[in-house]
């Protein structure tokens, strides 16, 4: 099977050689050195300040949300990965759904104002596979009605726009460093927090909210990164520069076996540093995407329906928070991510793009 995605891991004698620190030390958790390092790496190579690690990015949400004492509504994005929605209802707050833009697919910031109410304390938009979101409206937006911003920066490790970090927009952006990302810490996370004294808060309360033994000063959780998936990240950092070369050269093939097709693809903004940490395409219908998924399964090949479905008609929201969303919902039924990682030939991605348009064009029977 052709996957999606592969992890992109070091040598056994790379990653063993940080055991060896921490067997050597004997801390394993409680932000140890080598927590510590990769934090300073992570905030230097990222360009960004206050930033803390976490155990995922999920929790990096919830986390980012409790840190900046969230309650009532938060205006969100259909179109995003479960954890998004889910963060928002985990910590008892309710999903006010807004549609996406059709270039991007990234919450449409026009249509954001109309969903402030008074019981608004927030918006969490989602970097759609690392495509910046409208973050100069929506921060106009935000400064107007007084909300805070949340950014689900999951996708969007390295990207730059204008020439600064896309995480520098919002009081809190969040990153996911689970495995099947292009910088992974097998399992982790981080909040980036605008106000240095959010970033204290969530220090805390990522380690159930006290100082050495007795000094209880905030509620807290246990999320914090142990120092064997830091481990992970030491390795792992010195090679995302090469690791978005690669998949820049990929998208490139792709690219050109598919020009001239009948598929869409997101539209970068201007002044993009894009980390090319997906390959999404969107077909003519649902039927004709299934057609094409089917092909590719039969041949060995696994794409993933990445982002689907839309989160406005999850099956455990209350029927009042089901807004409609068509434009979110359309793209949804649609989309497929092709296989993308570091190390995937150009005789692979013909393959895939072959298949793909002698189904378009009819030419393979299912």
């Amino acid at each position: 099977m052709l996957p999606v995605t592969k992890t992109t891991l070091p040598s056994l004698e790379v990653y063993a050689a940080y055991l060896e620190q921490i067997w050597q030390a004997g801390q394993l958790t409680n932000n140890g050195p080598l927590c510590r390092q990769l934090t300073f790496d992570i905030a230097s190579y990222l360009r960004v300040s206050n930033l803390e690690l976490v155990t995922n990015g999920t929790l990096a949400l919830q986390l980012a949300i409790k840190a900046l004492n969230l309650k009532g509504e938060i205006i969100t994005t259909p179109y995003s990965y479960v954890a998004t929605t889910n963060s928002i209802l985990w910590e008892g707050c309710e999903p006010v759904f807004v549609d996406i833009e059709p270039q991007t697919f990234c919450i449409n910031s026009e249509l954001i104002e109309a969903a402030i109410t008074k019981k608004t304390s927030a918006i969490l938009a989602t970097h759609v596979y690392g495509y910046p979101c409208n973050v100069i409206r929506i921060q106009q937006l935000a400064d107007e009605h007084k909300i805070k911003v949340i950014y689900d920066a999951a996708h969007a490790f390295g990207v730059r726009l204008a020439g600064e970090s896309i995480l520098q927009h919002g009081d809190c952006s969040t990153l996911s460093f689970h495995a099947t990302k292009l910088f992974h810490t097998v399992e982790g996370g981080a909040v980036v927090c605008k106000d240095a004294e959010v970033t204290k808060r969530v220090f805390l309360m990522k380690k159930f909210g006290h100082i050495g033994e007795d000094d209880y000063l905030d509620i807290g959780i246990n999320a914090k990164m142990s120092e064997l998936h830091a481990a992970m990240g030491l390795c792992v950092l010195p090679r995302v520069n090469d690791i978005i070369a690669a998949r820049k050269e990929c998208s490139g093939w792709y690219d050109e076996q598919l020009e001239g097709s009948l598929l869409q693809w997101p539209v970068p903004p201007v002044g993009l540093e894009y980390n090319y940490g997906y390959y999404p395409v969107i077909f003519p219908s649902h039927d004709v995407m299934m057609k094409v998924r089917q092909t590719l399964l039969d041949n060995g090949i696994g794409p993933r329906r990445y982002f689907s479905p839309s989160l406005n008609t999850l099956p455990f929201l209350k029927p009042e928070l089901k807004r409609a969303c068509p434009m979110s919902e359309n793209i949804s039924s649609c989309v497929l991510c092709l296989p993308l990682y570091v190390g995937l030939s150009k005789a692979e991605i013909d393959v895939v793009c072959d298949l793909i348009r002698r189904t378009l064009q009819g030419g393979v029977t299912l």
